[in-house]
C-alpha cells in the first residue's frame, strides 16, 4: 500500500508593493543650486562691473555686463511705468513659482525629464523673484553677439528657466516606446 500526500500549502507572505524612493529631495536640491548660483553671480557682478559697463570674455561674440532689468525678460516692458511692471511681474512670478512647486511636488518622486525641467525652472523663477522683491530690479549680465545679432543680456536664472522649457518640449515631442 502506498501512502499519497498532498502537498502543504505554504504560507507566503503578501507581496509588498514596490516603491521607488523619493527623489524630490535632489530635485529640491536641484532648484537651491540654481537660486545659489545665480544669486552669487549677480553678487560677482554687482562688486566687480559698474552698471552699464561691460567686460569682454571671447571678444565680439561673449562678454560679461552689468544691466539692470526693470522689465521682463528681455527687458520686455521696460518703458512701462516701473510699479505696475514690477507688481504684476512679482504676481505673476509668485503665481507660476507656486504652479511649478505644485507640479514638481506631484511628479517628483520619480527622476525624470519632466521633474528635472521643472526643477530648474522653479529655481530660476525665485531666482529672479528674490530680485525684483528686495532690489525692484533684476541684474542681467551675460551678453551674446552672434554675427550682427545682439542677444538681449540675461542672466543665470534666466538661462535655467529657458533650458528647463527646452526639456519639457523634448519630452513633449519625445517619441514615446511602442507597448507590445
Amino acid at each position: 500500500m502506498s501512502l499519497i500526500t498532498m502537498p502543504t500549502p505554504t504560507q507566503t507572505e503578501p507581496a509588498q508593493p514596490v516603491t521607488t524612493p523619493d527623489r524630490r529631495p535632489y530635485l529640491f536640491l536641484i532648484t537651491a543650486l540654481v537660486i545659489l548660483a545665480d544669486r552669487l553671480s549677480k553678487i560677482w557682478i554687482v562688486h566687480h562691473i559698474r552698471p552699464g559697463y561691460w567686460l569682454p570674455v571671447i571678444p565680439g561674440v561673449f562678454r560679461l555686463s552689468h544691466v539692470l532689468n526693470t522689465g521682463a525678460a528681455f527687458s520686455l516692458m521696460e518703458a512701462w511705468p516701473p510699479n505696475a511692471v514690477r507688481i504684476g511681474l512679482i504676481a505673476f512670478s509668485v503665481f507660476a513659482a507656486v504652479i511649478v512647486f505644485g507640479l514638481l511636488w506631484s511628479t517628483g518622486r520619480r527622476l525624470t525629464l519632466t521633474s528635472v525641467a521643472l526643477a530648474l525652472i522653479l529655481g530660476g523663477a525665485l531666482g529672479n523673484l528674490y530680485d525684483r522683491i528686495r532690489f525692484h530690479h533684476v541684474v542681467d549680465f551675460l551678453a551674446v553677439r552672434i554675427y550682427h545679432y545682439n542677444w538681449p543680456d540675461f542672466n543665470v536664472a534666466d538661462s535655467c528657466i529657458v533650458i528647463g522649457a527646452c526639456l519639457l518640449l523634448i519630452e513633449i515631442f519625445r517619441p514615446t516606446p511602442k507597448q507590445s
